[in-house]
């Protein structure tokens, strides 16, 4: 199992810099942030200094979306990384939650995240692709290569995600919700050719490594909130007990009042009082290492190919130095 580290862009840029240093040498092969232009900061400005201080680790947005920049700057921006880096790119990509509603946009639709993740990837890697009826090709690409990791959680999406998708990113830690949603994925890989197998599947979440359950939980509550945004989405879409959505993600919602996005993604988040500790034990992971172990064993026996930690709480630093000492070489032994 890989292991990636998921932070958000807040300035100083050298904090996250460091950090992802300190990821690599603890066993972290992957770094990923946010993308959300008004949140935080602009994310592949910092990218280049992150490849710059390590020597392996591959670096992506978690998630991008079609909205944001036009699909040319996109494909130009990663192929310009790893042009001089060396192919350590990968776009994570999604509909958009923050990034486009904060600009008082709609998330994108599917059919143009689909068309979206064929262009990005094929003008990346130095093919021709039709933007906006014209086709174009990017001349000075040579050897580049980059994959493109969908986001999702309702059925259409993760049907999608199967069909075009180089890899599978799943936003919190359940086991019985992750066999689920693989299960979509790969049903939709086979619906039109692919090698469900080729896809691979990363499961992103808060993790804390401590004794303290009460604590951990209060500063990985927000994730509840954030992931309630896209079950709010689904439950809009497809309604209660429709059978499309388990009702094991779309439950804890129903006292759900709103959200606050100037709090996305942080602790104390006041938009998550809705949130039980019920669903952060099922989302994230908590507790001492050994907890850790246990459950990632359990996902990478359900087909996980990387673990991505959030650290957006009080405990970066020891948390990524816990995963380096324990929780990483259990896991690739």
């Amino acid at each position: 199992m890989d292991f990636g580290l998921v932070l958000q862009t807040d300035p100083p840029a050298s904090q996250v810099i460091s950090l992802m240093k300190r990821a690599e040498r603890n066993g972290f092969r992957y770094g990923w942030t946010f993308d959300s232009a008004v949140l935080w900061q602009e994310p592949f400005v910092i990218y280049s200094q992150i490849l710059a201080h390590t020597q392996k680790l591959h670096i992506g947005p978690m998630v991008t979306n079609p909205g944001t920049r036009t699909w040319e700057v996109t494909a130009s921006t990663f192929a310009t990384l790893n042009d001089m880096y060396g192919n350590r790119t990968v776009c994570g990509i999604g509909r958009g939650d923050s990034a486009m509603r904060v600009a008082g946009r709609a998330p994108n639709t599917l059919a143009r995240l689909g068309e979206a993740i064929e262009v990005i990837r094929d003008l990346a890697e130095g093919r021709e692709a039709v933007v906006d009826g014209k086709p174009l090709r990017i001349p000075w690409i040579k050897d580049g290569r980059l994959p493109v990791w969908m986001a999702a959680y309702g059925p259409k999406a993760l049907a999608l995600a199967g069909e075009k998708a180089d890899g599978f990113i799943l936003q919190l830690a359940d086991p019985y919700l992750t066999e689920w949603m693989i299960k979509a994925v790969r049903e939709g890989a086979e619906r039109v050719g692919r090698d469900p197998d080729s896809i691979t599947i990363c499961v992103a979440a808060p993790a804390y490594v401590t004794d303290d359950l009460a604590h951990a939980r209060d500063q990985c509550r927000w994730f509840g909130g954030m992931v309630g945004n896209h079950v709010a989405d689904l439950v809009s879409r497809y309604g209660e007990h429709s059978g499309m959505v388990p009702d094991a993600l779309t439950e804890y919602i129903k006292t759900r009042q709103g959200y606050d996005y100037s709090h996305h993604g942080r602790a104390g988040n006041p938009s998550t009082d809705f949130v039980p500790d019920e669903i952060i034990d099922r989302f994230c992971l908590l507790g001492p290492a050994e907890a850790h172990i246990e459950k990632l064993r359990v996902l990478r026996d359900l087909g996980v190919d990387q673990f991505a930690v959030y650290d957006m709480h009080d405990a970066r630093e020891s948390t990524v130095d816990a995963y380096g000492q324990h929780v990483i070489p259990a896991l690739r032994d």
